[in-house]
């Protein structure tokens, strides 16, 4: 059970595979009942279809023995990627506490797993939706505030540089962490359309930069990211409209994604950006609405907005010559704080989620935000 499942390669060296590398390889040889298992990687229509075609109780068995495969399979029904990923994340905290335990490892090795184990204990709290998790390296994980499969809007909240699973919720500072930010967008979106049919995913489902540094400087980590973040949305259970919440090197990888995103996505909105890596609005090859906000304190706008030769993420997205909507983010103060509630930034990405277009906040001096759109559910495009 447990090399099927991957935790056998939790100890490993670096020529092992990881945990969900390592369950990825069994599963390709897998069979339920006689019948071989999908690809991990094939369309989201192709799984669904697969998974409608079991019952129940295979449904169950393939959660229970792949946690780590079928958690991360966009297309797979969501009460049973919740399933999955609770158990893989009970197995991740009684590995780690082992680790934690360990006298033959180092203090801070065992300090780190004591760390992990209880981050993985916060995620297997009664009531929490994890959609997505995977233990390898910083580790990947998302979440789920809503009912996905009733939904007619979803939101997701795409998160920068730093971004891992012990950073993906904060006490202190909660409105700069992937949890707090999705849950402030998710009581807003209800508080400005009660019984509305929102949900909101906050998705920390690729790989960040660590930092400032070089990797936050190219797009080599933000084209990974705008993979998955095109297959996530592709994959989501019905026909709800999606919107996009791209803070920091998340609206880079936005800015990737925007081309090969299905067309359910109606809108993506970035914040303190370091651009999208195209000239402009139209440069991006999509027909959602492109909005963009940045607080006057944000030190991102320091940053000098410019490619060359794979460096820099290209022109400003506030910029008026970009062609973005540009919102007001009055009270953001700063770059981390654009989903603090009683700013203009959050209030308006509500209204985006919730599709309520003409009531957003121009940007001061900017009055042109809402042209082309008449009252909620607008038509999409520039």
């Amino acid at each position: 059970m447990l090399f099927t499942t991957g935790w056998t390669a939790l100890h490993r060296s670096a020529e092992e595979p990881s945990p969900r590398a390592g369950a990825l390889a069994v599963w390709a040889r897998a069979t339920i009942d006689g019948r071989r298992l999908p690809p991990a990687d094939a369309p989201a229509p192709r799984l669904r279809s697969f998974f409608a075609s079991l019952d129940g109780a295979q449904r169950a068995r393939l959660a229970d023995r792949f946690p780590l495969v079928v958690g991360g399979l966009d297309g797979a029904p969501v009460t049973l990627r919740y399933r999955a990923n609770r158990r893989a994340l009970a197995l991740a905290r009684t590995a780690e506490q082992a680790r934690a335990r360990d006298s033959g490892l180092a203090p801070a090795a065992r300090d780190a797993s004591a760390r992990r184990a209880h981050r993985f204990g916060s995620l297997l709290e009664p009531g929490r939706r994890i959609l997505f998790f995977d233990p390898t390296g910083g580790g990947l994980v998302a979440e789920v505030f809503g009912d996905l499969d009733t939904a007619r809007r979803v939101s997701v909240v795409v998160p920068g540089v730093d971004t891992d699973v012990l950073t993906f919720e904060r006490t202190q500072r909660r409105y700069s962490a992937p949890v707090g930010m999705a849950e402030a967008l998710y009581d807003a979106e209800r508080a400005a359309a009660p019984g509305g049919g929102t949900a909101v995913i906050a998705w920390a489902g690729y790989t960040t930069p660590a930092g400032v540094g070089v990797d936050a400087a190219t797009g080599h980590l933000a084209a990974q990211g705008a993979a998955r973040l095109a297959a996530l949305t592709a994959g989501l259970p019905g026909h709800s409209s999606v919107a996009l919440f791209c803070h920091s090197y998340g609206s880079v990888v936005c800015g990737v994604a925007a081309r090969h995103l299905p067309a359910r996505v109606t809108d993506i909105a970035v914040a303190g950006s370091p651009g999208m890596r195209a000239r402009s609005a139209a440069g991006l090859g999509t027909a959602a609405r492109v909005w963009a906000t940045r607080d006057p304190e944000d030190w991102i706008g320091d940053v000098p907005y410019l490619e060359v030769g794979g460096i820099g993420h290209g022109a400003d997205p506030v910029d008026p010559a970009f062609g973005a909507r540009v919102l007001s983010s009055a009270g953001a103060k700063g770059h981390t704080g654009y989903f603090t509630p009683g700013s203009a930034s959050l209030g308006n990405f509500a209204r985006i989620g919730v599709g309520s277009y003409t009531s957003v906040t121009c940007a001061p001096g900017e009055t042109s935000c809402t042209r082309g759109i008449s009252g909620t559910d607008g038509p999409a495009g520039a």
